[in-house]
């Protein structure tokens, strides 16, 4: 089984409120199934059935004792699960296939021509912010332009260069040097 489908498994297992209570109560004891109806008030077949399920995850495991399946609960099999399931690696895996640059692009997209250029602005903070990221790729970093150079370079992407060029400044995304100086990518 694959970590996607495993986790997927485990999740399911668990998503339920009657075995969040069957693990509750193995927790504490191990407990046969008929003892597990009486007190969760569910019928034998339905127990058997939860039980079937946390067994397939290897949560619960069955010891017989006389005419009984004495069920408890494989604590270390939860505790290496969830250490597993919440380990940096697993939730990287988990997301490894998935876009995490969409939402930007999609700003970007919008409000962009096929040349590059911007149609508009955006008002919202951050959509600004995303465009801004993407304007300021045109300049290297650590190389220092004098605000004609700055103003040349925004012109491609808009005619009110001097919104660009404060926005750029505001967010942090470049530096300048004060009265008509410098300007220059942060890194």
């Amino acid at each position: 089984m694959s970590g996607d489908n495993e986790l997927v498994s485990i999740f399911k297992a668990l998503a339920d409120s009657s075995r969040l209570k069957i693990v509750g109560i193995l927790a504490q004891q191990p407990t046969t199934v008929e003892q597990l109806a009486a007190m969760l008030g569910l019928k034998a077949s339905t127990i058997s059935h939860h039980l079937s399920r946390l067994a397939e995850v290897g949560l619960v495991s069955a010891r017989a004792q006389g005419y009984y399946s004495i069920y408890q609960l494989e604590k270390e099999a939860l505790s290496s699960n969830m250490q597993r399931i919440f380990s940096s690696e697993q939730i990287a895996a988990v997301i490894s296939t998935i876009d995490m640059d969409a939402f930007e692009n999609k700003i970007v997209r919008d409000f962009t021509t096929a040349d590059g250029q911007l149609k508009t602005i955006p008002a919202q903070r951050k959509k600004l912010e995303v465009v801004l990221r993407y304007v300021v790729k045109a300049f290297e970093p650590g190389v220092r332009y004098s605000e004609k150079q700055v103003n040349e370079m925004l012109a491609h992407f808009h005619k009110d260069t001097a919104t660009l060029r404060r926005e750029l400044v505001g967010y942090g995304l470049m530096r300048r040097e004060g009265g008509g100086g410098e300007y220059w990518r942060e890194e």
